[in-house]
Parts: structure tokens; sequence; C-alpha cells
């Protein structure tokens, strides 16, 4: 994560150190402007920090959240569209990376504003020009942030725009096209200024990448790859979207069914068409895994309340109880079981912070955090169905859900999984020592991997310079070099600071 968001920190931070916004790089570059711009105007405003360079996804993050519940209100009523909000703020995927300066949350964003402004369109009739031009504004901007990826989601848009076009129309709406195309104007007047530059290599590039994304097969991950991922790092709300999209598909959401599943089926088959598949390429399925998830626990929540009676005098009612009684296992069965899972958490946790070395012991306190919070699921059943606490309503049981994956992720949080990516780099960085000299002047680095190379871009006042040996460093530079360098080193020099891996030297003449 340190590798990839640091890319987009540091390029952004070299348009705004330079003050050029449109190619501050030696040679044309591979993606679209949009993330840059942002992070750097955050920047901007806001001071060159880790903070700063995050921001815009957590802004884009939370008015995804809201554009969660407007959507799923209209769709499936105000009380699941609040459970889907709640659902997607506690997966995993996206909290996370709604505290990366990568673009993906802010695409998202736009695709989410797109299907909102669209269903707008429908419910407004007389502000339809309105709408209908912001969302093709939306996905004309999603160019400029993502560039050709934007154009998955609208592929997962036509079963919709083409299954309900006698309804809507909107593919006959000429405001729609309009918007679209002055979206575009961004990214074609980047494009103008950067040929100017580079001629037709700009548009090359562009092309290239997205050519080489369609034929590599990085890290292996075979067309199955989103079949087990997806459910990993969207659990358990994985398992309750399948559950979800079975009971739409039984009970379709009228004027909304291909939105709501339409959507999500395509985008899943064109992700695992892609060639290249990565985890945060499908980050744009985990609004659809929350509304479908919040159908599969509401259902589930039902059948929690509901009150068996002890009688069966009828052969007919008989049947229909019997029926019951198999569902009212579902969630009997799921709370004795996550409440199992949470105890072999608890016990597993305990072990290791008290046996376990200093690095292991902050993962146990997550599993210890999901473990206990697990435990609410079998308490609160026992305690309505054995104790008779019946104020123990669906909304308890399904809290029960959602506090276990809250405490988790907070504990994450603080322990600073979900930010802090490189502690040992960042503390050594911020020694008063150190943390001034990198500011003012220029650094050498020997052999120092490529990931820390993309984080010192970012940190370093100057871009770190390359060197093959020390012999190459003027005297009284500063080089920095990892701990296990520094008695191999031939030339005199004085150690500025020092960290857990690595120094900060001045070379002496």
């Amino acid at each position: 994560m340190a590798h990839d968001e640091g890319l987009y920190a540091s390029r952004a931070r070299l348009m705004f150190d330079s003050g050029d916004w449109i190619a501050p790089w030696e040679k044309p570059h591979h993606k679209t402007p949009g993330p840059y711009w942002l992070i750097a105007s955050s920047y901007k405003l806001f001071g060159i920090s880790d903070t700063s360079a995050r921001l815009p996804s957590m802004i884009a993050g939370i008015f995804s959240l809201w554009l969660v519940y407007e959507i799923g209100k209209i769709m499936l009523g105000k009380k699941l569209a609040r459970l889907a909000a709640a659902i997607l703020s506690v997966e995993f995927l996206w909290l996370q990376y709604c505290r990366l300066s990568t673009p993906d949350v802010p695409m998202v964003f736009l695709v989410l504003l797109a299907i909102w402004s669209l269903i707008q369109t429908e419910l407004h009739p007389k502000s339809r020009y309105f709408w209908s031009f912001l969302a093709g504004l939306s996905l004309g901007l999603g160019f400029l942030v993502r560039s050709f990826m934007i154009f998955l989601p609208i592929i997962a848009l036509f079963p919709y725009l083409i299954g309900e076009h006698r309804r809507h129309r909107h593919l006959t709406n000429p405001i729609l096209y309009l918007g679209f195309f002055i979206g575009l104007i961004p990214t074609a007047v980047w494009l103008w200024l950067s040929w100017l530059r580079y001629g037709n290599q700009s548009f090359e590039e562009l092309f290239k990448f997205v050519v080489q994304l369609s034929s590599e097969d990085r890290y292996n991950n075979g067309s199955l790859f989103y079949i087990w991922n997806i459910p990993l790092i969207a659990f358990p709300w994985a398992f309750f979207g399948i559950l979800g999209l079975f009971l739409t598909l039984r009970r379709p959401i009228v004027r909304y069914q291909l939105i709501l599943v339409g959507f999500p089926l395509v985008l899943f088959c064109e992700l695992s068409l892609f060639t290249t598949r990565f985890p945060h390429y499908s980050l744009s399925l985990c609004p659809f895994i929350a509304w479908l998830a919040s159908v599969g626990l509401n259902w589930l929540g039902n059948i929690y309340q509901i009150e068996i009676p002890p009688q069966l005098p009828f052969q007919k009612a008989k049947k229909n109880i019997l029926n019951l009684f198999a569902k009212k296992n579902l969630p009997r069965n799921l709370s004795y079981g996550f409440g199992g899972l949470g105890v072999l958490l608890v016990i597993a946790s305990i072990g290791v912070l008290t046996w376990g070395g200093s690095d292991i012991r902050k993962y146990a306190t997550i599993g210890l955090a999901m473990g206990l919070g697990w435990l609410i699921l079998p308490v609160v059943w026992i305690s309505r169905y054995h104790f008779g606490k019946k104020f123990l309503t669906s909304d308890y049981w399904i809290a029960g859900w959602l506090i276990p994956c809250w405490l988790a992720l907070a504990t994450m949080g603080s322990i600073g999984l979900l930010s802090d990516y490189n502690p040992v780099l960042r503390t050594f960085l911020q020694q008063s020592a150190i943390a001034s000299i990198i500011q003012t002047h220029p650094i050498y680095f020997v052999e120092i991997d490529a990931k820390t190379k993309v984080l010192l871009n970012f940190y370093f006042y100057t871009r770190p310079q390359p060197v093959a040996s020390i012999s190459q460093v003027p005297a009284l530079g500063y080089v920095l070099i990892y701990n296990d360098q520094s008695p191999k080193l031939s030339r005199p020099h004085r150690i500025i600071g020092t960290g857990k891996e690595y120094q900060l030297i001045q070379v002496l003449p």
C-alpha cells in the first residue's frame, strides 16, 4: 500500500513543487492527471503531509456513504439504506482505501453520483435535463480520475440503460452525452498541452498502459481470483450479499433490479475477464455488496424475531410451522457458529499476548477485539429465547454483526495498520536532526529498495539521487544507507541519525 499510494502522493508533490500541473516529468505519463490534481490541490490548501495526500479519498468516501444511503433509500427503503451505509463503513477494503492517496474511492464516488443522478432523472421529470447532465458529467470526469478504467462501470450500467430504455429513455437523451463530453474537456485540454510537449507519445502511453494491463497476468491471479478474494476482504458481508442476491433474484426490486443485480454481476464478469487482477479493482463492488448484504441480513433479522406458536392444530399450518422452524435455525446456527469462532479468537489472542513476540502481539489485539465482539450474537440469542428478554429485537442481533467488525477495524486504526504502513522509516525521518536536513539539502542513497525510494520521493524536499557507491557522493553530502552498510563504507563520515533500519550520514572531506 505504501508503494502504490506513495507514487500518487510523490507525483502530486512534484506537480506542486515544480508549479507544472501538466507534465512535470521528463517523458510522457501513462495516467490521466485527475488524482494528482486532487492531491496537489489538497497540498495547496493544507500543506504537504500524509493527511493532506489522503484527504481527497477521505472526502470522497464520506460522500459515497451518503450516496449509498440515498440510492438505497430509493431502491430498498430507509431501514435497509441505513443498514447498507453501516455495512459499507465497516467493509475492510473500503475503509482501507478511504485512507489511501489513490484514485479508487474518488472514482467510486463519481460512479455512485452518476447512478443517483440517473435515478433522480426518473423521479423528477421536470429536472430531467439537470440530472442527466450531472450523470454524464460524473462519468466524463471519471476518465480524468481513473483513465480507461471508468469504462468498466459504464459498461456495467448497460443492462439498466438498455433493458429499461423504454421507461427512462436515457440513451436517447442528448443532455446525458453533452454532460459526458463536457466532463472529458479537462482530460482533452491536458492531452493537448501534453501533445504540444511530447507529441503523439502522450496518446501512445495512455493506450500502451491499458493494453499492458489487459495482457499481463500479474502475480498469477487467475480468472477465479475474485471468487475467493472478495469474500475474504469483505468478510462476512460478501456471504450476506450472496444471500441478498438470491433473495432479490426470487423477488426482483421493481424498476431497479438491473442496477442492484445487473450492475455488480456484469462488473464482476468484466473484472474476472480482465487479465490484470488486483483486490482494489473490485472496490466498485463494495457499495453493491453492502446493499445486497442489507437485504440478506434484514431477512435473517426478520426470521430471528418470528415467534413460533407452541400448538400445531392443522396439517397445513403444521407444514408452514415446520418451514419456519427450518428457517429459524439459520440465525440460531449463525449466532452459535460465530460465537464459537469468537471463543477461538479470544483463546488464541490471549495465548499470543501471553507468549508471543512483540511483533505479533499487535495482531492479537485485533483478534481479541473481534472475538469478544462475536460473542454478542449468542448472548443476544440466548437472552431472548432462553431467558425471555423480549426487548432484544432483531436490531440488537443485527448490531451484533456490525460491532465486531467495527471493533476490529478501530483496533487496526489505533495501532496504525490502516494508515502507518512503514513506521520504521517514518519515525526515522521524524528525528529532529534528520528532519531539518532532508527539507533543505539534497540526499543521496546507495542500494535502497524500490518501495522505500518511492516514499523518499514524497518525504524529501528534493528527489533523492541514486549513486552506485559512496565514492560518487561529493564532500559534505548526505547519504541514506541501511545500518548494515555502515561498516563497509570506505570514506570518512559522521552519523547524523540512526534508526531501526536506516542511517543518515554526512561524507567528510
